[in-house]
C-alpha cells in the first residue's frame, strides 16, 4: 500500500498554487474542533462512568435500607400480657391481678357455698381465658385502643365478680347463721 502511494505522488504532479488567506484560520479552527472532540468523548465517557457509579451506589444504599426495615418490621413484638405494652398499662394490670388474687385467697369454701363458689369460679376462669385470648388478639393486630380497654374491662369485671360472690357468700353465710339460730329457739 505504502508503494501505490509514491507511485501515485510520483505520477501526478500538483499545480503549486497559492492558499487562501484565511487557509490558516481555517486549518486552526479544524485542529481545535478535533482537540476538543477527542477531549469531550474522554469527559464523556467519565461522566457516564460516574453517573454510573452513583447509581450503582445509591441503589446498594436504597437496597440495604429497604431490607433492614423490612427485617425490623418482620419481627414483631410479642405482648404476653397488658402489662408488657407499657408502665401506666402495668400498673394496672398489676392493681386488679393482685386485688384478683387476694379476693380468691380470702374465700372460704363451705358445704353451704360450694355450688354457688363454683359457679362464679367457672365465670372468672372463663374470663381467664377470654384475657388470653385478647391478649393473643392484641399480638396479632398490634395495639390498639379497643383490645387494651377490653382487657382492662376484662379484669374489672373479674374483680367486680369476686366482690358480688363474696357478698353472696356474706349473704348466705348470715342467712344460715339467722336459720340456724330460728332453729334453736
Amino acid at each position: 500500500m505504502s508503494k501505490n502511494l509514491r507511485e501515485i505522488l510520483k505520477n501526478n504532479t500538483f499545480s503549486e498554487g497559492k492558499l487562501s488567506q484565511s487557509h490558516r484560520v481555517n486549518f486552526e479552527q479544524k485542529l481545535k474542533r478535533e482537540l476538543h472532540a477527542s477531549k469531550r468523548n474522554t469527559f464523556g465517557f467519565l461522566k457516564v462512568a460516574a453517573s454510573l457509579l452513583l447509581l450503582i451506589g445509591l441503589g446498594s444504599i436504597f437496597y440495604v435500607t429497604t431490607n433492614s426495615n423490612l427485617s425490623q418490621k418482620a419481627v414483631p413484638i410479642k405482648f404476653e400480657s397488658l402489662g408488657s405494652v407499657s408502665p401506666e398499662l402495668k400498673k394496672i394490670e398489676n392493681y386488679y391481678l393482685a386485688s384478683i388474687q387476694t379476693e380468691m385467697l380470702s374465700l372460704e369454701e363451705t358445704s353451704e357455698n360450694k355450688e354457688l363458689l363454683d359457679d362464679y369460679l367457672e365465670k372468672i376462669s372463663e374470663l381467664t381465658q377470654e384475657y388470653k385470648l385478647l391478649t393473643n388478639e392484641l399480638n396479632r393486630e398490634g395495639l390498639n385502643e379497643k383490645t387494651i380497654n377490653a382487657l382492662i374491662d376484662n379484669l374489672q369485671l373479674r374483680l367486680k365478680l369476686l366482690y358480688r360472690l363474696k357478698e353472696q357468700m356474706n349473704e348466705l353465710k348470715n342467712l344460715n347463721k339467722t336459720k340456724n339460730e330460728n332453729i334453736q329457739v
